[in-house]
């Protein structure tokens, strides 16, 4: 397994402004292991959905490298799955046809009855074995938000993107599919990149936490490397010995964001080992 399977290099992002060109993320620099679940935490308006958005091929880069298994991404692909806070579903499609649309460009060489059973497959293992005739007006959020995942998971990528998926859900529904996207990636350990701005959804499902200093010319300021061993439970999580500190060092890195007044430590840092006492590190090289 390549340790460096999707890598971010020196990227950064300017968009127009009245004053002139306003660079969001500056040389934001992370590299990602294959079979990695890596969380990206800041406040609003840091810049994550936009570095997401650039490792989507759906923003163009102002400058460095995004590469994927050895190939730079220059725009979006099938390699890539992505999901969304809002799932973007195609109103007059059932869940069954808004997967299968995807199947059938990844797919188009197998047989129409294969493709289908290929949609049915990852609708039924979020559970929506029992909706898949029904249009996105009959579901709920989090129904049609699963359509999404399966929808993304279908594709077989090499790594899934999900900007915030479960940000607009009661806290239920997103307890749930918490649930259901860990079940689902520890099936084949998907190389996975995840916005969110919960700290209790980062520690329960990542390996490493990566956190963006405050905007503009937001960059990552450190990353943390959770010691929780998969597969994992909520119990098991919320009871390792480390929880909290680890839980105190993320809320106390966004807080110094707040407070403006965090100094990113040396890049060259080794990554943090679970016996070292917590503090803030950075993205190995």
């Amino acid at each position: 397994m390549s340790s460096r399977y999707l890598e971010f290099s020196k990227i950064s992002k300017l968009f127009p402004a009245a004053g002139g060109p306003q660079c969001v993320v500056k040389d934001f620099d992370l590299k990602i292991a294959q079979g990695e679940f890596v969380c990206l935490i800041g406040h609003s308006g840091c810049g994550k959905s936009t570095v997401l958005a650039m490792a989507a091929g759906l923003q163009p880069l102002s400058s460095g490298a995004i590469i994927l298994a050895g190939k730079e991404i220059v725009g979006p692909g099938p390699d890539r799955g992505v999901v969304f806070q809002s799932p973007s579903l195609f109103h007059w499609m059932t869940a069954l046809e808004n997967v299968l649309i995807g199947v059938e460009q990844v797919h188009a060489d197998r047989p129409r009855a294969e493709r289908e059973e290929i949609a049915r497959h990852y609708l039924n293992l979020v559970g929506l074995h029992d909706s898949l005739d029904k249009r996105p007006s009959a579901l709920s959020a989090g129904m049609r938000q699963r359509v999404g995942l399966a929808r993304a998971f279908a594709l077989s990528p090499r790594v899934m993107l999900l900007d915030e998926p479960f940000g607009m859900l009661d806290s239920l529904t997103r307890l749930a599919l918490q649930d259901a996207l860990i079940e689902r990636w520890a099936q084949d350990r998907k190389t996975a990149l995840m916005v969110t701005h919960d700290v209790d959804e980062a520690l329960f499902l990542a390996d490493r936490i990566a956190m963006m200093t405050q905007g503009p010319e937001a960059k990552l300021g450190g990353v943390l490397t959770l010691p929780f061993p998969r597969p994992r439970t909520r119990r098991s999580v919320l009871e390792h010995p480390e929880y909290d500190a680890l839980r105190d060092e993320v809320i106390g890195f966004l807080e110094s964001q707040e407070r403006n007044d965090h100094v990113p430590g040396d890049p060259a840092r080794p990554n943090r080992k679970a016996t070292d006492p917590p503090r803030t590190e950075q993205s190995p090289p």
